[in-house]
């Protein structure tokens, strides 16, 4: 038996003797199933295929991306903090060469993961480098494809990982979509991780906020205000998303942006068509 994982999204389930019929988080309105049909493969069809690059993008903050790209390509984050190294979000790719380069910066103490669509290999993660627990929130169980004793579910709206490093449920795109905020990144001035629950957007400056990005689908005003507050009262002059980063000052950036967002979903903006035009 073997342990498949979905092409699209890079979800791994449980062992089977044959694929699943369908993969539970791509038959969803936040992702797609493939063009091409629902296809599988295995993370030993991929192993000697692709590589997991190791990028240092300030002090104590590494990514974790494949190359080529395993799944939707998003990148993880290696935070190492004076009380212990987390994990924050999973890569589809794993190998023994990952572990070998993560040992090497002091290991891991816990994985915490935004949502169902990074949650990809985690269970290999964990098992490989120690039974590490991994803290997701207990509103995206359904989305649990493989379930294990090293997930760890919490409630309410924040959890303290680490001292200085909290997840705090945002919500908008999962029910449970969850962000970190590390107190003490950037010589004190604070970051946020957001895997897409906030992403940057082509013009850096700004970032956005939706249900679905493959498919276009916004969120609503309420949602987006939710997301824009809960982060608001945190320090962070860094924004990181799934993929990249904002330019300038990152908590500004999120209250602008939710603005921006807000107005158009009100057709508060120039140049809109109104009902009696």
């Amino acid at each position: 038996m073997q342990h498949y994982l979905c092409v699209t999204c890079g979800a791994q389930y449980p062992a089977s003797d044959t694929p699943p019929a369908r993969c539970l988080i791509c038959d969803d309105d936040r992702q797609y199933i493939n063009p091409d049909g629902q296809q599988w493969t295995t993370l030993a069809a991929l192993q000697g295929h692709h590589i997991n690059r190791f990028a240092a993008i300030a002090p104590g903050i590494t990514t974790i991306s494949t190359e080529p790209k395993v799944g939707i390509g998003e990148h993880a984050h290696l935070l190492q903090t004076p009380q212990g190294n987390v994990l924050w979000d999973c890569i589809a790719y794993f190998d023994d060469a990952t572990v070998r380069e993560i040992q090497a910066r002091g290991g891991i103490t816990a994985i915490a993961i935004s949502h169902p669509h990074f949650y990809s290999t985690m269970i290999e993660w964990s098992r490989a480098l120690g039974n590490v627990p991994i803290h997701l929130h207990a509103d995206n169980q359904p989305w649990v494809m493989r379930p294990d004793p090293a997930v760890r579910y919490w409630d309410g709206e924040s959890l303290d990982l680490l001292p200085g490093v909290t997840l705090l449920r945002c919500g908008g795109h999962f029910p449970g979509s969850t962000v970190l905020h590390w107190r003490d990144a950037n010589d004190g001035a604070g970051a946020l991780f957001t895997g897409d629950t906030i992403k940057v957007v082509a013009d850096q400056r700004w970032v956005t906020f939706m249900y679905s990005y493959p498919n276009s689908i916004p969120l609503d005003e309420y949602t987006v205000r939710h997301i824009a507050d809960t982060v608001a009262p945190l320090p962070f002059a860094r924004l990181y998303d799934g993929w990249t980063s904002v330019t300038g000052d990152a908590n500004d950036a999120v209250r602008r942006s939710a603005e921006r967002y807000i107005a158009h979903l009100r057709g508060d903006t120039p140049g809109r068509l109104r009902p009696d035009q």
